[in-house]
């Protein structure tokens, strides 16, 4: 892909809403990478949650074998596969196998954070916090695991040795910012929740990037949240089901996504106060005009080379058709800025 064109791709969290079973729900993730698969989608990614009435993407290496099976060419993977609460040695066998399955497709995103609570977190691995503090480490470990001189090792992931599945820093604050650097892997930062320090984190990531044998320069991912429907007003009363979910996440309640409703002016002002905004400073609502506008913006401002969209809506129909204009207005940026190019260069 030309430097000045920009990929697109979708992080998905099983979103499950009222009325819904999780097999309904997990039928609607391989329909929605079916349909990613034939628009322009670059990966599929899918992440790890626990103990969440909302969230059906627990057993995330399942549905990446899942969606993987159902698809052609798309790139498949986790985003991410939350490192603390998993043995590396394991997590190396999975995703070496998963390789072998698809060669070539596989993505293994990993994080630092656990995707639940504290207590959850302890009943997963009673030991979450020293792993979590050891997670350059663990991360370094895995590198290992797949690597071929880890052949003459005592400890082996015989399955992952030489398989071809690049590794990805996750982060929501610079700390990951300077381990991807480091290490010289691509970075994905988490701003479809986490807003504050998108930009100190992406400069500390270009500032102090050392080229590896995975990347020679760096690469930038980032969360937005997208909504587009045929009209502004439209996309907008479907934003609400996102913003209750926000809601309910800040105020303890665990439920399932709910069903949309007219915007109201007491949600829009709600949005504003600094908890919800801090979830949602980077959500794109409206018309496919109105987004790309908004989201040609967020490309200049940031100078992401790809960027990753989270789209939460009630509605399984309405998912798809947001996610197929999201494709059409990326694609449209992407062709203005080839010929924007193009002309400047005569």
């Amino acid at each position: 892909m030309p430097d000045n064109e920009k990929a697109y791709s979708i992080l998905d969290l099983a979103i499950i809403s009222e009325g819904k079973s999780l097999r309904e729900t997990l039928d609607g993730s391989l329909e929605l990478a079916r349909v990613a698969d034939e628009h322009g989608y670059k990966r599929y990614w899918l992440a790890e949650h626990h103990n969440s009435e909302a969230i059906g993407s627990s057993a995330t290496v399942i549905l990446i074998g899942k969606i993987a099976e159902g698809t052609k060419r798309i790139q498949v993977g986790s985003g991410g596969i939350m490192l603390p609460n998993h043995s590396p040695l394991i997590v190396a066998e999975q995703f070496g196998t998963l390789g072998t399955l698809y060669p070539d497709r596989i993505d293994l995103g990993l994080g630092r954070a656990p995707g639940t609570d504290q207590m959850t977190a302890r009943a997963i691995r009673s030991e979450f916090y020293e792993a979590a503090m050891s997670f350059p480490r663990e991360v370094q470990r895995i590198q290992n695991y797949f690597s071929l001189e880890n052949a003459g090792t005592a400890v082996r992931a015989n399955v992952a040795e030489g398989v071809n599945v690049p590794l990805y820093i996750l982060g929501s604050s610079t700390e990951s910012a300077h381990l991807a650097a480091e290490k010289g892997l691509p970075y994905a930062f988490a701003s479809h929740f986490a807003t504050g320090q998108l930009m100190t984190a992406l400069d500390i990531y270009r500032r102090e990037f050392r080229a590896s044998q995975a990347l020679e320069r760096p690469y930038t991912m980032a969360g937005v949240n997208i909504i587009v429907a045929d009209t502004d007003e439209e996309a907008e009363n479907l934003s609400t089901s996102l913003y209750t979910m926000i809601i309910n996440l800040l105020t303890g309640k665990r439920r399932k996504m709910q069903a949309p409703f007219p915007m109201t002016d007491e949600l829009l002002e709600i949005g504003q106060e600094p908890a919800v905004q801090q979830f949602l400073k980077y959500l794109f609502v409206g018309s496919k005009e109105t987004v790309k506008k908004e989201i040609k913006g967020f490309i200049e401002m940031t100078g992401v080379d790809e960027l990753i969209a989270v789209t939460n809506i009630f509605s399984s129909e309405d998912r798809i058709k947001s996610y197929r204009l999201f494709a059409e207005l990326m694609q449209e940026l992407n062709k203005e800025a080839t010929l924007s190019q193009s002309a400047t260069s005569f």
